[in-house]
């Protein structure tokens, strides 16, 4: 692995050193056994990155595509399954929280439908697996590109460029790259902000994950490893900068307010951190030699627990799709190519933003008549497990037509 590249022509160029991007780099280094000449541009390289305090849900597919890549024991070491997922629906005084929906690990299947991971650890992983192949690392930001009949030009902030074939944009939902080749993006911020933070609990947590619906929205708890939990707390921005800015025995209390008190004493592990949350889908994924992985194509409401799965089936299909490219003799960049990998993506995105949308909608909110309706449904659902078994199985992605590498297979 060289810090500067000494090659300008590249097979494949990855702009953007996030979960989405190593993992893209990662993919196809692995699928032509490190023959494929990639370059990773990001202006952080390979470095360690500042700690986020963010934990994810990888659905079990995810898991099946980090095996596939070699990566996965090191992921699982700090892994937390998740055991069972509980969800309720209350006010903020009320002091019982009934159980309206629950489910539990599948008796189908040995394995979790989904672990709890923490995003300086998953990227730690990658980073190391990707020190040990000959990827290019260019440690600068990717200003525009310029397509050319049979190559594409990557200009780089500190003068230099790359020719490459195809130019993978995972530069965040701010993406640049989406910017700068004039791809629009239909985009609605919510008047909400996730509360990120990471607490240690006096009591086992025994793996289960829970999900409280308060009229702010969504509070949720997440098992991780060693005692301790992540929690996605959803509220309003005009309340945001105060809850952040509390002192750590106050927000404590809040927390036991929203948690409740039967893992015991609850200990604040960091900096509680916030996030706007948005709901947004690029116009277009593709162009001719350019393709928007992650959030640089797509961002969702974390209510689900979807987004970086959502972004993974994303490098999954795209892989897929260059990579048959590339063995046919094809030229991967074309848009011809492309246009298949937008194909396989964008209807299962639109899916996925709209369910998160609407389950949004339907739950942030205190109107006694939707409370009642949505309480019914929930428990409707609670007492089919036929149909609760198909949601745990798409939420896992254990779906045959998923992309081969959610399979466990490498293209």
């Amino acid at each position: 692995m060289s810090d500067q590249p000494q090659e300008i022509t590249q097979d494949m160029v990855v702009v953007g050193g996030g979960l989405a991007g190593l993992t893209m780099a990662l993919t196809l280094k692995r699928a032509f056994s490190g023959a494929l000449k990639v370059t990773l541009v990001d202006p952080h390289g390979l470095d360690p990155l500042p700690v986020s305090g963010r934990a994810y849900a990888l659905a079990a597919g995810a898991c099946k595509m980090f095996e596939a890549l070699g990566v996965w024991d090191k992921i699982e070491a700090e892994a937390q399954a998740i055991e069972r997922m509980v969800i309720t629906d209350s006010r903020l005084a009320e002091p019982v929280r009934p159980v309206f929906l629950t489910f539990d690990q599948s008796p189908q299947s040995d394995q979790p439908y989904a672990y709890m991971i923490e995003q300086d650890h998953l990227l730690r992983v990658l980073q190391e697996a990707l020190r040990l192949t000959d990827l290019t690392v260019v440690k600068t930001r990717a200003g525009h590109v310029e397509t050319l009949p049979h190559a594409a030009v990557v200009a780089l902030e500190d003068g230099q460029s790359v020719t490459t074939k195809v130019v993978i944009a995972c530069d965040g939902a701010r993406s640049p790259l989406r910017q700068a080749a004039g791809i629009g993006m239909v985009m609605h911020a919510y008047d909400q902000s996730g509360i990120v933070a990471t607490l240690g609990l006096e009591r086992d947590h025994h793996g289960v994950a829970e999900e409280h619906f308060l009229p702010s929205g969504p509070f949720a708890t997440l098992p991780l490893k060693r005692k301790r939990c992540s929690i996605v707390w959803t509220e309003r921005n005009d309340r945001v900068k105060h809850y952040v800015s509390l002192s750590q025995e106050e927000f404590v209390a809040e927390i036991e307010h929203r948690f409740g008190l039967r893992y015991g004493t609850i200990t604040l592990l960091d900096q509680p951190r916030a996030y706007p949350l948005r709901v947004g889908i690029a116009r277009h994924f593709v162009k001719p030699r350019l393709a928007l992985v992650g959030d640089a194509a797509h961002v969702v409401h974390p209510i689900s627990g979807q987004g970086l799965n959502l972004g993974l089936r994303d490098v999954a299909a795209l892989a897929e799709t260059l990579i048959q490219a590339l063995r046919l003799g094809l030229d991967a960049g074309r848009l011809q190519v492309l246009q298949e990998y937008e194909t396989a993506r964008r209807f299962d995105t639109l899916v996925m933003a709209g369910l998160t949308d609407t389950l949004n909608r339907l739950f942030s909110n205190d109107l006694t008549p939707i409370r009642l309706m949505r309480d019914l449904g929930l428990g409707v659902v609670d007492r089919m497990p036929a149909l609760k078994d198909l949601l745990i199985r798409e939420a896992a992605i254990r779906n045959p037509a998923a992309p081969k590498l959610m399979q466990g297979i490498i293209p």
